[in-house]
């Protein structure tokens, strides 16, 4: 029997736009990314998108959308990309009957539950402890970050955070360095100014400047590439973002009460090549590193989420529940 397309989904970074369908048994149809600078606005890429996998279904008329930035209201505001948009007239324009907009976040948060065994990746030891709050956090163009919190029948509430914008703490001097260059630049230096697309940059230029070299300027994937290659200054710039992301991912854990586990999103960590960096790296050694409670974060397992498109996990649920309204 042929699936009844039933929603479009869509996770909405700085960078990229993913779409897809979901039918009505949930499975995920028809992936296609995006590139956001190509459309002047969100529902131009959707048109796009439709023509593009030629779809002649029936009329979509449910939609969830996950944006890389705050959702605070009807105005969507994108924190990396020039795309803002009304809820409400998207709506209208796409003629929806549903359509939900989240923290991109909160829809990688909602698909840890989801996720298969093969769709996730252990980093060093620890398991967890049912009932407890789930940390989520991954670098990508952006750094994002939400908590999973149980509830008594079972199921999850996840809290949007932009706990990628807080001060990025420096525990060793060659961190702090760096870090104090960036604080001339940019005056405040959030976790996301280091644990990034952008964050890499960041390093990469303000190690050059430090250790008084030359260097082309590179984009983030460019570094990442070259890293693999073995450029050192390159490898210093991933090596430093990886420790800085345990640090914090430390510190979320232990914010969150994270005995239900921490686990490590966006679309730097899981590319070919870094995730088998990411694990030979300082990660797990900086995110146990907390004095006293070192012992307590030894019993918090890590995840990197490997499945390809784990944000629509989340999102085909919302489609879903609507249907069920």
């Amino acid at each position: 029997m042929p699936h009844r397309f039933m929603g479009l989904i869509a996770d909405i970074g700085g960078t990229n736009a993913r779409f897809a369908l979901c039918s009505d048994e949930g499975e995920i149809l028809s992936p296609l990314t995006l590139l956001c600078r190509d459309f002047p606005s969100l529902e131009l890429a959707v048109k796009a998108y439709l023509e593009k996998i030629e779809y002649r279904g029936p009329a979509i008329k449910r939609a969830a959308f996950a944006v890389a930035c705050p959702v605070l209201g009807d105005r969507i505001s994108m924190t990396n990309s020039d795309w803002s948009f009304s809820v409400s007239e998207v709506k209208s324009v796409l003629d929806l009957d549903s359509l939900d907009v989240v923290n991109d976040f909160v829809a990688q948060a909602l698909a840890v539950p989801l996720l298969k065994e093969s769709e996730k990746l252990k980093i060093g030891q620890g398991e967890a402890t049912k009932g407890f709050p789930i940390v989520v956090v991954g670098p990508g163009t952006g750094l994002g970050v939400s908590i999973l919190v149980p509830q008594p029948d079972g199921q999850w509430i996840a809290v949007a955070s932009e706990g990628g914008h807080a001060t990025m703490p420096a525990p060793y001097p060659e961190e702090e360095r760096v870090i104090a260059a960036l604080r001339q630049e940019y005056g405040h230096v959030s976790a996301e100014r280091v644990v990034s697309g952008m964050g890499l940059t960041n390093l990469y230029k303000t190690l050059l400047v430090l250790h008084g070299r030359e260097g082309l300027s590179l984009e983030p994937q460019d570094i990442s590439r070259r890293a693999l290659e073995g450029d050192d200054l390159c490898r210093e710039a991933v090596q430093m973002m990886f420790g800085l992301l345990g640090t914090l991912a430390g510190n979320l854990a232990l914010t969150a009460g994270a005995l239900g586990g921490v686990y490590i999103a966006g679309g730097i960590i899981p590319r070919d090549g870094l995730l088998e960096m990411f694990m030979e790296s300082s990660f797990r050694v900086r995110f146990e590193a907390k004095g006293r409670f070192a012992s307590y974060l030894s019993r918090i397992p890590t995840y990197v989420m490997i499945s390809d498109y784990p944000a629509f996990l989340g999102l085909s649920g919302l489609v879903r529940k609507n249907v069920n309204k």
